[in-house]
Parts: C-alpha cells; structure tokens; sequence
C-alpha cells in the first residue's frame, strides 16, 4: 500500500499536477502517509514545491493598466532624459516601454532571462555594450539604443519598434514585417502605445 501510494506521488510530481508542499508520515504499522495538507506535526515536510520567479512583463500584461505618475517616474528621469537626447527618442517612449517591461522595478528578472528597467535579454546587453543589467543608467541606455535601432529598422513605425522589442526583430520581419500573432505581444504593443499616449501629455 505505502509503495503503491509513492509510486502514485512521483508521477503526480513528475507530470507537475502537484502544486504544493508534500508532507510524509510512517505510522506504527509502517505504512507511508503522504499529503499536502499536514493534520499534525507527525508529518515531516517531504518534498518542497518549486515556485517559478514571477516574469515582469507578464504580469504587467496580466494586470489592469496603470500609470505611473510623474513622482513614481521621476526616479529614473534623468537616465531616461539622458539616453532620450542621445537616441533622439522621446522620453515618453522609454518611460511607455519601462512602465510595460519592469514597473521601474530596476531588479526585475524574467524566467526568460531578461532583467532591469528594460529588461534586457545576456545577448542584447552585450550589443550595446551593457556590462550590468540592473544598473539603471546602463540598462535604460541600452535599451534606448536598442529601441532606437528597431525605430530606424521599422521606418519610424513605433508599433513595429515595439512589437520587435518584445518578441524581436526577427519574428516581426518573419510576419511580413507585422506584428506577429503572439498573445503576449498582441497584448503588449497596445499597452506600451496606450503608455505612451498618455506619458506625452504629462511628462
């Protein structure tokens, strides 16, 4: 019975159904108990639940839209300004990207990789010469190169730019130069223009 019960339990974990901690007990008759709910503390924690980091963008993407006043933007607004002047971008369009990647959160990480303000993929930091991504002034001027890269790759197209942002510039020119049919980035184009939109009438 004890055998039949874990056998049972390393296929749940293995198909990854179980979602919580498992806990174990063997009673006096040495039967093996096992259970996510533990009713006493007989049962001894067995098997630890692995949590996934939570990934920025989607749950920018997942939330309701929120902007971010100008005391919350202020923080980084010299960096933006800076890289801003140095790209010929407008801040408004940093401030739009950073609010959808990272929430100014400038430790965010991605189960993808990404990290910082813009959330730089290893690859793309190393482009354009980003030696710490979670330094804010080096991620938002590399990212701003970056944008402003896709800008000019686009032909001033903001929402190509910002299509390949997300998804890269490869999978945008693979769909005939559209935004390609991907959830996330069907959903994030409309959310970095909606910031946008609104930053430049504020900022």
């Amino acid at each position: 019975m004890g055998i039949r019960v874990l056998l049972l339990l390393v296929v749940t974990v293995s198909a990854g159904i179980a979602q919580a901690d498992v806990y174990r007990y063997v009673d006096a008759d040495g039967v093996v108990q096992f259970t996510n709910v533990p009713p006493d503390s007989r049962y001894k924690i067995y098997m630890k639940e692995k949590k996934k980091k939570p990934d920025p963008v989607a749950q920018t993407l997942a939330s309701e839209i929120r902007y971010y006043d100008e005391q919350a933007r202020s923080r980084f607004s010299r960096h933006i300004h800076d890289a801003a002047r140095l790209t010929r971008l407008e801040p408004a369009l940093i401030h739009a990207v950073i609010s959808a990647e990272s929430g100014y959160n400038p430790l965010a990480r991605s189960h993808k990789g990404a990290a910082g303000l813009m959330q730089l993929m290893p690859e793309t930091a190393k482009r354009y010469g980003v030696k710490n991504r979670l330094d804010p002034a080096q991620n938002i001027h590399g990212g701003a190169r970056y944008l402003r890269d896709l800008v000019r790759m686009f032909n001033n197209d903001l929402q190509l730019a910002v299509a390949a942002y997300n998804a890269g510039e490869n999978a945008v020119v693979r769909h005939g130069n559209r935004i390609p049919p991907y959830s996330e980035t069907m959903t994030y184009v409309p959310r970095v223009m909606n910031y946008y939109k609104k930053y430049r009438t504020t900022s």
